[in-house]
């Protein structure tokens, strides 16, 4: 079945070996499958001819009907250019060509009419284009087809002539040749459903479009496939999971009714306690959890971790939490051991940072049992370390860990895989947690504690700094904090150091009687620790910084972040710095400073900031504006093998194949109804490593 498609693409009618190779490097076609969808970017409408007469600068692509004039070489060397003089009934303009001059002059014989397309380009009086793509005049492209694909390309593959014609003109040989053999990869069902057209027809239609009403219907179905298909996998995963992976049943509450009437330290929220009840439904289910727990910066995660900990401690297993920074393992660290203190319990920390000799001793508690919660970096994936029973792992902040590294720790018990739970404090649209994370579960909490205030923001431009100021005295009169963050940019360290540098010295100057704090990424952790430690104390009222304090401090009394050329920092970040403060009970406040001029894109940013403290909400702006792939690393999550679809344009179709997949999965587990079978051949006939099964092979 899948043989045409996997013919090497040399082997097509006027491809040939040069061609092949640079299609190879340039673009990663290498049979017909792959030229088969390496689908148009946009279309061109090419039933409108101008005139002459009629153009104007801001045209992206005309065409038009000219007679060709005359032809002259102007210039000499390497600034040689080929200019044609063309004319219609309403005026003359000139082509231009730098490049191929010898080719393109053998096509220009005077007198002849070609039909010419480019971008049109005015100087002085004189109409100009440059490059044009140009063919004679036939009564076929006078009536031809609407929609003209375009199909990205590179200068390479440009200079050997496979600009978008040249790309289209492949395509022109190849659709005929494998139109007969495209099988259909959906049922019947699926297609009657949700109204689809079929795979033949949409590969033609995606290329060659006879209608716009058929372009959609294409885009649509190949689309829908796509997500389809990439949800089915991910379902099969986590179906195949909570099947197979027998979990240790952890269901004991002894020590969790102790904590709740002896030790709580505050009443929990109704979303905590909804998500503690959904990993205890797991916990106890006899199947491995695997559950994402996503919640804003202060939406009490930790206290969620802490309880499920209890849970497993509780029935005879021990707990673990993994960080990505030390600074992050050393706060969790200190917080957990409050409440293990309360409690009676042993715990302990792992980072790089932990002397050898306390090492020892850890292994040796961790191997008898005597130590019930350990808490570290990527330390603990480390062989030496050896649980007598890990019942629960718990990964922070998940996305900064590869699938291989999260997968050393489901080895950890070997009779059992642990129980997971990532946790997560950045907000992950929906859609991109149903690709990213689509075989965990998803546990969200929506509500902060009581008590807490939402955080005022505001944006303030540079002439309004000695305002800003004024606010900040106020503040730190009233016994208050602030956090004075300055950007990374990454070009260049230097740069970075004497801006943070000449910021510090302009408030040492305005606030001569408070002294400061400043950590920046090029000083040693001892000395990063020294100062933090400092404004932890609050024997320091400034903290100058640069995005080190992005995760992790917590400073209750630190109550106004003022972000300097917020405009550099993206929109996720911005809501990760703010939520540094507004961690005690008093009003909070985040000043947005800025330059007068912004690009639209660091105006929305901003305007979204002001307006709402919802981090999912921020999340789906984040997601229009830098697409998916910039979101995440996108390497484990099979997006970036997305060949038409787009996770930030395209939600209402991934939820509705979401839900195809599931229905199917629901009635057909193992796909061996007869109508099932195309579903079935299609995923039988990907290699065993593809991310996206919905690929022609």
């Amino acid at each position: 079945m899948s043989g045409i498609f996997d013919t090497r693409i040399e082997y097509l009618k006027g491809v040939g070996p040069q061609k092949a190779e640079l299609l190879n490097k340039e673009l990663n076609i290498f049979t017909y499958g792959d030229m088969l969808q390496h689908y148009p970017f946009r279309y061109e409408d090419r039933t409108k001819f101008f005139k002459i007469r009629e153009l104007r600068e801001e045209l992206e692509s005309v065409q038009l009907i000219a007679r060709i004039k005359s032809v002259e070489l102007v210039g000499a060397g390497g600034k040689r250019r080929m200019v044609a003089h063309v004319f219609d009934e309403t005026g003359e303009m000139e082509m231009t060509w730098f490049k191929g001059i010898q080719w393109v002059q053998k096509k220009l014989p005077v007198g002849a009419v070609y039909v010419f397309l480019g971008k049109p380009a005015q100087y002085g009086r004189k109409w100009s284009m440059a490059h044009p793509e140009m063919e004679p005049l036939t009564t076929a492209n006078e009536t031809r087809n609407k929609f003209q694909p375009v199909y990205s390309t590179t200068e390479k593959l440009r200079a050997s002539f496979m600009d978008s014609k040249g790309i289209s003109r492949i395509m022109e040989q190849l659709i005929p040749l494998a139109f007969p053999h495209i099988p259909e990869t959906l049922s019947q069902d699926i297609l009657h459903q949700y109204q689809l057209i079929g795979k033949p027809e949409s590969i033609r239609q995606i290329h060659f479009p006879t209608a716009p009403d058929l372009l959609n219907r294409a885009r649509k179905r190949l689309k829908f496939e796509e997500f389809f298909y990439l949800q089915l996998r991910l379902l099969t995963m986590k179906v195949t999971r909570t099947e197979k992976s027998r979990g240790q049943v952890l269901s004991s509450t002894d020590l969790l009714t102790d904590f709740y009437k002896n030790h709580i330290p505050f009443e929990l929220t109704n979303a905590q306690k909804r998500v503690i009840r959904e990993a205890f439904t797991d916990m106890k289910s006899g199947k491995q959890m695997n559950r994402l727990i996503q919640g804003d910066v202060g939406s009490g995660k930790t206290m969620v971790a802490f309880i499920c900990m209890l849970i497993a401690i509780s029935s005879g297993a021990q707990a673990c939490l993994m960080t990505p920074t030390e600074i992050l393992a050393n706060q969790h660290y200190e917080g957990l051991k409050e409440y293990a203190d309360m409690m009676g319990m042993k715990i302990a920390l792992l980072t790089g940072s932990t002397k050898k000799s306390a090492r020892s001793v850890i292994h040796e508690a961790l191997g008898n049992g005597t130590l019930k919660i350990l808490i570290g970096t990527h330390a603990l994936l480390e062989d030496v370390v050896q649980f007598q029973n890990l019942g629960l792992a718990i990964v922070d902040e998940q996305h900064r860990f590869g699938v291989a590294q999260r997968a050393k720790l489901w080895t950890k018990n070997d009779e059992f895989i642990p129980h997971v739970l990532v946790m997560t404090a950045t907000p992950i649209p929906r859609t991109l947690a149903m690709t990213l994370y689509g075989d965990l579960d998803v546990s969200v909490i929506d509500e902060l504690p009581a008590g807490r205030k939402p955080i005022q923001t505001v944006h303030r431009y540079d002439k309004d700094r000695l305002k800003v100021f004024g606010f900040i005295r106020e503040e730190i009169r009233k016994g208050r904090q602030v956090y004075i963050v300055y950007p990374l940019i990454e070009e260049s360290e230097t740069m970075d150091l004497k801006n943070l540098m000449d910021g510090y010295e302009s408030i040492a100057r305005a606030f001569p009687q408070y002294p400061l704090s400043i950590v920046h990424g090029g000083m040693k952790s001892d000395a990063k620790d020294f100062e933090m430690q400092r404004f932890i104390k609050g024997e320091t009222k400034i903290m100058v910084a640069t995005t080190v304090i992005e995760v992790g401090v917590n400073v209750p009394n630190a109550s106004v972040m003022i972000i300097e050329n917020a405009e550099r920092f993206g929109l996720s970040q911005l809501h990760q710095l703010r939520g540094r403060v507004g961690r005690g009970a008093e009003q909070s406040y985040c000043i947005l400073m800025s330059k007068y001029e912004l690009s639209k894109d660091s105006r929305i940013r901003l305007e979204t900031m002001v307006r709402t403290n919802d981090g999912f909400e921020i999340a789906d702006v984040d997601l229009r504006l830098r697409g998916p792939g910039d979101l995440m690393g996108t390497q484990q999550s099979g997006i970036s093998d997305l060949l038409i679809a787009d996770l930030s344009k395209d939600a209402p179709i991934l939820t509705v194949a979401r839900d195809a997949a599931q229905q199917l999965l629901a009635n057909d587990p193992e796909l061996s109804h007869a109508e099932n079978a195309p579903i079935l051949r299609q995923i039988k006939q990907q290699k065993k490593t593809a991310v996206n099964w919905s690929r022609i092979s």
